[in-house]
């Protein structure tokens, strides 16, 4: 009896592991991966348009194997906005930067009196100005107590200064050397009775001392009433969000307009292409996972495209907060003029995922995707690296995919690999099945027989 459940449990093991004996074959997409750096470790920064031949929404039928077809250990390093750290908000000091009204230089010259921790106190022009002859170019922001990566400048203004601000962002550790961090872009608008207002800027995610504002449009600054920054632990700097190519819309109705995404995604940000100069629309924002469910509010507010002083002042993005999402919907305020009769093409942003896998065996190495039938194989990365630290993802080794050009099989291909696949697997469980009916009727027959006479 013991022997015949044995060979039972044996046979269910031989299932198991022909289950877990998958091949590149088995996957309707392989991508060649290419190595350089120290490993064993190897960090890939997965492309979207690879991530989008997934079958599966959570990555589970994502495999790397070597060049003998062998499946690789992986751990995937993924986040999404309901779980991110929020950030950590931080009141800072702002000094008015003044220049001549008639000074070629954009960027006034200053005399800076700060602290031996180089706190700042007091930031004076190099050279006296007269009453009327000076004019507010920007504001220089102290962020030399915060010790993390900056990630979002919010603003507050008098209100008598209505409309868009544009200007631009440097950063310096020493106020002598500044780096541009990009343009920031507030505004103040009233609409149909409503008060529209966009006092957040997003920055890059570095660290720095100081920020200097330089106004643009208009030519001088409003008066600053608060100013804040939002850090990031340095420990869990987000990821970078990846954007998709262009997604053509459909309307059925003037001012609604529908995308058609190839894939559930957890969706953060969406940019909506607006053609025509001097377009001012309101709009709300909705999603869903499939046809048969009800839409879902996502987000709403004012996408525009306005002509001043000869350049476009642009706001075609809306913020998501990483819902699951394949079908999106705008709906237009068509009071504003409306975004026209043709629908508009779309852009989608997902946060980008990372793959890390341990190096076995001979290269080339390679990626799969495209299985519907496969389970998650994906291990936690304190499992995969001992003594895992989130600094030590930067000292590991680098993958790339070596062509944005998808490999797929063609459908012929994998159908008959899959088919393989369950018939072996068919054949394997008609094993395990008549040993279990064979077991059964041999206890059955020992349950009957007699018991021998003493």
């Amino acid at each position: 009896m013991s022997r015949m459940l044995n060979l039972g449990w044996l046979a269910l093991g031989v299932v198991m592991l022909a289950g877990a004996q998958e091949k590149p074959a088995d996957f309707a997409t392989q991508v060649p991966l290419a190595i350089s750096g120290n490993g064993p470790w190897y960090r890939l920064d997965l492309p979207l348009s690879v991530q989008l031949q997934a079958r599966q929404t959570d990555l589970s039928d994502l495999r790397v194997f070597n060049a003998a077809g062998e499946a690789q250990a992986y751990a995937l390093a993924r986040e999404s906005a309901q779980t991110r750290d929020g950030g950590k908000l931080h009141e800072v000091k702002w000094f008015p930067l003044y220049n001549a009204a008639d000074a070629s230089e954009r960027a006034p010259n200053v005399r800076v009196q700060s602290t031996t921790s180089g706190t700042l106190v007091e930031v004076q022009p190099s050279s006296q100005l007269e009453a009327g002859e000076e004019v507010l170019r920007g504001w220089l922001l102290d962020a030399s107590a915060i010790k993390a990566p900056l990630q979002q400048l919010i603003l507050d203004w008098t209100s008598e200064r209505d409309g868009f601000q544009r200007f631009s962002i440097e950063a310096s550790d020493d106020l002598q050397h500044w780096q541009p961090w990009g343009e920031g872009q507030v505004a103040r608008l009233t609409f149909s009775d409503e008060r529209i207002e966009q006092h957040e800027v997003a920055l890059p995610g570095q660290s720095a001392r100081y920020l200097r504002l330089l106004w643009d449009s208009p030519n001088s600054a409003p008066t600053l009433t608060s100013v804040q920054l939002k850090s990031s632990d340095p420990r869990n700097v987000p990821l970078p969000l990846v954007w998709s190519q262009e997604v053509a819309g459909s309307s059925s109705k003037a001012g609604e307009y529908t995308w058609q995404l190839p894939v559930g995604l957890n969706v953060e940000r969406v940019q909506v292409e607006i053609r025509q100069s001097n377009s001012l629309a309101p709009v709300t924002l909705a999603g869903r996972r499939e046809s048969s469910l009800p839409w879902q509010t996502l987000n709403s507010g004012l996408l525009y495209r306005l002509t001043q002083n000869a350049q476009d002042v642009v706001q075609n993005e809306l913020q998501l907060y990483g819902q699951t999402v394949q079908q999106l919907k705008l709906t237009v305020d068509e009071r504003g003029g409306g975004l026209g009769e043709q629908a508009p093409n779309l852009k989608y942003a997902v946060r980008a995922t990372q793959v890390i896998f341990l190096a076995r065996g001979d290269g080339p190495y390679s990626l799969a995707v495209g299985n519907p039938r496969v389970k998650t194989a994906n291990l936690p990365l304190a499992t995969l690296i001992p003594d895992f630290k989130p600094e030590k993802l930067a000292t590991l080794g680098k993958a790339t995919v070596q062509s944005e050009a998808v490999v797929t099989q063609t459908s012929t291909a994998t159908t008959a690999a899959v088919a393989g696949t369950n018939w072996k697997k068919i054949g394997l469980w008609a094993v395990l099945l008549l040993s279990v009916v064979f077991l059964g009727a041999m206890a059955f027959s020992l349950l009957r027989k007699p018991p021998a006479n003493t």
